[in-house]
């Protein structure tokens, strides 16, 4: 359970530091096709992960609750919402389309995008360990390959995010080099939050499902807020559209049969 533990960690990094190597092997911005493409993509991952990896578990976790079971997830969820809602409000940062939001600063465009990353990677990292630390404390609820499967579908997500995010920041002039390690840097955070979760494992058993819900809300508010209108802004919006269809699929798919 340990080596999978680590390597379910770690391909989380590795998700978004291949996406951010683009940055060697294309020479220009991505072009918006694509990029709705990813977002698209990506938010359909987030989207069932929160779903059938976070939402449901937490209301079989509290089963014992009867026709209440509902109170965790949908508390939960709301919190994570709120949180996120919060953080969005008063940490500084810049959206993919070039928008700057959050309280003033005079932070460097760059630094604001990889600050955007970072802050919406949180709850993904948080998903991971809460999932992980679900499966470690015993229940028939989480498996661990099911928390495995969490973890290899926002792996694959943070592709396109790794990419996303570094590839404009080539097309600002900043070096390859820089951009790679500025898109790699901005997921580091998932391993560092699972981990932290992790080793809260014992502390948090009796509030898992809101945990669990918790990170659902904050994932869907990154998808809602962020990731869903940029990927249906222009023309052929239908590509966002069909791309979350095949990134939801994905994710249920391996959610169901690693779960």
């Amino acid at each position: 359970m340990t080596s999978t533990i680590i390597l379910g960690l770690m391909i989380l990094f590795i998700g978004t530091a291949l996406g951010s190597a683009c940055v060697f092997f294309l020479r220009d911005e991505i072009k918006p096709g694509i990029q709705r493409a990813l977002l698209g993509f990506a938010s359909g991952v987030m989207i069932a992960a929160a779903v059938w990896s976070l939402l449901i578990p937490a209301m079989e976790m509290s089963e014992d609750m009867g026709k209440l079971a509902f109170i965790p997830a949908s508390g939960g969820f709301a919190l994570g919402m709120a949180f996120l809602l919060l953080m969005d409000r008063i940490v500084p940062h810049m959206h993919a389309d070039g928008q700057a939001e959050g309280i003033k600063s005079s932070l460097g465009k760059s630094t604001m995008l990889v600050l955007a990353v970072t802050l919406h990677n949180i709850p993904e990292g948080m998903a991971v360990g809460v999932v992980f630390a679900g499966a470690l404390d015993g229940g028939n609820t989480i498996s661990t390959a099911g928390a495995f499967a969490l973890a290899l579908g926002i792996a694959i997500q943070n592709f396109p995010e790794g990419a996303v995010i570094s590839m404009p920041l080539k097309g600002e002039g900043i070096s390859s080099r820089r951009a790679f390690i500025y898109g790699a840097a901005s997921g580091i955070v998932e391993p560092i939050g699972a981990v932290i979760t992790i080793a809260l494992a014992s502390a948090i058993v009796l509030v898992l499902p809101y945990l669990l819900a918790f990170a659902a809300g904050a994932m869907a508010y990154v998808v809602v807020e962020e990731l869903i209108p940029e990927a249906s802004s222009g023309e052929h919006s239908n590509i966002g559209a069909i791309s979350f269809a095949v990134g939801f699929i994905l994710m249920m798919i391996l959610d169901v049969a690693l779960g």
